[in-house]
């Protein structure tokens, strides 16, 4: 790789302005119709004085950056904490608290920051700040998620009053991009230490740059941000005075707060939802491009529902595309492998990428003979298996109840449970919440332009999603050269044959890549409608429309 080589000038915009795909009619029929995914809305250029929006999956359980993986709080956190580089929606990466991130070599990252940032109390930000926020990933006390993506970095330094350097063991492409996320928000450092564990918990609170401030928050009813005055970014300061955030987890219950206008939006809008809300005058809904997979993962080793072949008997016994119809709404696409597509559209190999992912074997068509075939060679399953989903999450529970329908046909029992919605996002994270589980159907997300390391988290050993143990040495050697390779083509080619191993042999049933789907009341606009809005201080983007 060459020398001084910026990586936000390198890194490709997704383009995902022009795709289409087919959808179900808006009735949830099978009628399909031509849509154009959107990544924005129109602007709203009016000041507002509230928006109101919802959180389909319930309260976060936290608003501490290192800690939040799961979609309320990354909702939530998102227009508070700031990352050091930005996703914008179109997944493409622009410069964020950092107005430039440079390899000077193959183990030099250089960070230049901006000089007029501002935490909320008015305090400057500081390499110091930056630091802090990077090293306490790795921190065991601060049960960080995301330490992995430190794992070639061997320092962190201040090298200018402007200016960090991270010295790594070895080139990491995935570095700059994950500071796109949570990983490359900015806390104060002060205020941090001195909140200690009840960082970012409705006690201890949040000390941040975003455009939005931290109101208030009241556990069990909501939470409401405040717009920054002194927010440093003069071209996002938000038109929103403030956002409240209901926590409706009920799909009828949510519905009728849209109808009526008691809520403004929602993104992840169900099915169900959909059906009645395309009738109303009061709002849209708008279709986006994702990253989004839904998987049936078991809970850990030790579960009957880990043995392979169990899982492709329940896969063969599914309908995916009558899945997809009748749950989905039909927008949806059949998912071949862990990944979607839409993960690497902004790579220069992207080209590679999807030729290896054409090369996969075809999605499994329903096939109930050859699925009891496969049943029975797994061995009878003694009791019926447990799956679990969300309480009040009717797009999970149909699929699910889809599912529990055609494992009946092979003679397999599945136990639906419904987890509260924090139990539910705990056990991604928290083994002992998943005792007493076989299943897990997972609406999951990759939240960046990188393949490799989604997937190295689920399929090599120590990975936080990996709860089945698999341990292959050629797909953990092979994505760790995806991720060292500093030639974009070198690293393609490590993955796709990575995800040649991986795909048939992963303990994982891949059902269905969905679009963003997302309701906006009419008396606002701008909102973002991708799936990027789990990286972005989105509702800086809102505004009033007058109507």
């Amino acid at each position: 790789m060459a020398a001084n080589k910026t990586v936000l000038t390198v890194l490709v915009s997704v383009g995902l302005l022009a795709a289409t795909a087919c959808a179900g009619s808006p009735d949830g029929g099978a009628t399909p119709r031509t849509e154009r995914l959107t990544t924005t809305t129109t602007p709203g250029n009016a000041e507002v004085d509230r928006v109101t929006w919802a959180l389909p999956y319930g309260e976060p359980t936290t608003l501490d950056p290192a800690k939040v993986g799961d979609y309320s709080p990354q909702t939530v956190e998102a227009n508070l904490c700031e990352t050091l580089t930005r996703m914008n929606p179109d997944f493409s990466l622009s410069p964020g608290l950092a107005q430039k991130v440079t390899w000077t070599d193959d183990h030099t990252l250089v960070l230049d920051l901006r000089s007029d940032v501002k935490f909320w109390d008015g305090s400057p930000m500081t390499p110091q700040d930056v630091i802090h926020s990077l090293e306490r990933q790795r921190d065991p006390k601060t049960q960080a998620l995301y330490g992995n993506f430190l794992a070639a970095v061997t320092s962190i330094q201040a090298t200018g009053p402007r200016q960090v350097t991270l010295l790594t063991k070895t080139y990491d492409q995935t570095l700059p991009k994950a500071l796109s996320t949570s990983f490359g928000a900015v806390s104060q450092k002060a205020y941090t230490e001195k909140a200690g564990p009840a960082y970012g918990s409705a006690q201890g609170g949040l000390m941040c740059t975003g455009p939005f401030t931290l109101g208030s928050w009241k556990s069990g009813n909501n939470i409401t941000l405040e717009r920054n005055p002194s927010y440093w970014d003069a071209g996002l300061k938000p038109k929103a005075r403030e956002v409240v955030f209901q926590f409706i987890t009920n799909s009828n219950t949510l519905t009728s707060a849209l109808l009526s206008g008691e809520v403004d939006g929602t993104y992840e809008l169900a099915p169900s939802s959909a059906t009645a809300l395309a009738k109303t005058d009061n709002g849209t809904i708008h279709l986006g491009p994702s990253t989004q997979n839904v998987l049936l993962i078991p809970a850990h080793a030790d579960s009957p529902a880990a043995d392979r072949r169990l899982l492709d008997a329940l896969s063969q016994a599914i309908d995916r595309d009558a899945l997809i119809r009748h749950v989905f709404g039909g927008d949806a696409t059949p998912l071949k492998s862990l990944v979607p597509p839409l993960t690497w559209r902004g790579d220069t190999a992207a080209a590679q990428y999807d030729a290896a992912h054409e090369a996969l074997p075809a999605v499994t068509k329903p096939d109930l003979e050859g699925a009891k075939k496969l049943a029975e060679q797994a061995g009878p399953v003694s009791r019926p298996l447990v799956a679990a989903i969300p309480a009040g999450d009717q797009r999970g529970l149909q699929a699910l109840t889809f599912i529990q329908a055609a494992a009946k046909k092979i003679g397999v029992d599945i136990e639906i449970k419904q987890l509260q919605p924090t139990e539910m996002s705990s056990l991604f994270y928290d083994p002992s919440v998943r005792k007493g589980l076989d299943l897990i159907l997972t609406f999951g997300y990759v939240a960046m332009p990188d393949p490799a390391s989604y997937v190295a988290e689920m399929v090599t050993p120590g990975g936080i999603f990996n709860w089945t143990n698999y341990d292959n040495p050629d797909v953990t050697r092979l994505l760790g050269q995806a991720r060292t390779s500093t030639d974009p083509a070198a690293s393609a080619k490590a993955y796709a044959e990575a995800q040649a191993l991986f795909t048939p042999t992963v303990p994982v049933v891949y059902l269905a890549a969905t679009h963003e789907r997302m309701f906006m009341n009419k008396r606002i606009s701008g909102a973002p409608t991708s799936f990027a809005y789990m990286g972005m201080p989105w509702a800086a983007y809102i505004g009033g429309t007058g109507k």
